[in-house]
């Protein structure tokens, strides 16, 4: 029989909820460097993308977090720079395995840091703002890595980005090209599918809450 998600969370065609990454830190026993070790998501996207052509990475673009000094310099060069830069730092052995980016003015990016402790991982959800966007419980441990559908239960539990987009466009009749263009990126170097299994969660959930206007409206028509 097929084992289900511990968290039960609506099934996406083609896209498997049980897929379950064999390890999260055998980069950092290797000592291989990834992208997802760099704090800002512009300068991760820089990083990646000089690697890609084989050109040279210039000294410090590729730190996982920044001193003060050059944060605030890179961020003048512009807002949006200054996305992921106030992500918590990783602590000893923890690494980031997802993370979303908005298209606010500062380029905000909430992520799921892993740790191993003895026989468990432990899990935390971090955002730019000390905890302040967070809505749930941003922590919780598993004996093995999660599966995709347990990370998207415990990462929207945490910080839920249809609440987010409630707020912007809700009265906008949830346009969906807007609403995928202000989520700039949901990545993770251990869950290749997240980013499509958001964007058609998005999409679903824009045309459910578009449906339920349309009653509401129809609703209130019929009462008059």
């Amino acid at each position: 029989m097929k084992r289900r998600p511990a968290v039960q969370v609506p099934e996406v065609p083609g896209i498997d909820l049980d897929y379950r990454p064999r390890n999260y830190f055998w980069a950092a026993d290797l000592k291989v460097p990834l992208p997802s070790s760099i704090a800002g998501e512009a300068r991760r996207q820089l990083v990646r993308t000089l690697l890609e052509a084989d050109r040279p990475i210039p000294d410090g673009l590729d730190a996982a977090i920044l001193d003060e000094e050059t944060r605030q310099m890179w961020g003048r060069l512009h807002p949006a720079n200054m996305g992921g830069e106030y992500l918590p730092p990783l602590r000893k052995g923890e690494v980031e395995i997802a993370r979303i980016a908005i298209a606010s003015t500062t380029g905000d990016v909430t992520s799921v840091y892993a740790r191993r402790c003895k026989s468990r991982i432990r899990y935390r959800v971090v955002d730019e703002y000390g905890g302040d966007t967070l809505s749930g419980r941003n922590t919780r441990g598993s004996t093995h890595p999660l599966t995709l559908g347990d990370l998207e239960a415990f990462f929207n539990g945490a910080w839920s980005i249809f609440d987010l987009l409630e707020c912007n466009f809700g009265r906008e009749g949830y346009d969906i090209d807007q609403m995928l263009g202000f989520v700039v990126s949901v990545e993770s170097q251990f869950y290749p599918r997240i980013g499509e299994l958001y964007e058609r969660r998005i999409a679903t959930w824009a045309a459910a809450q578009r449906k339920e206007g349309v009653s509401d409206k129809t609703l209130t028509e019929a009462r008059r």
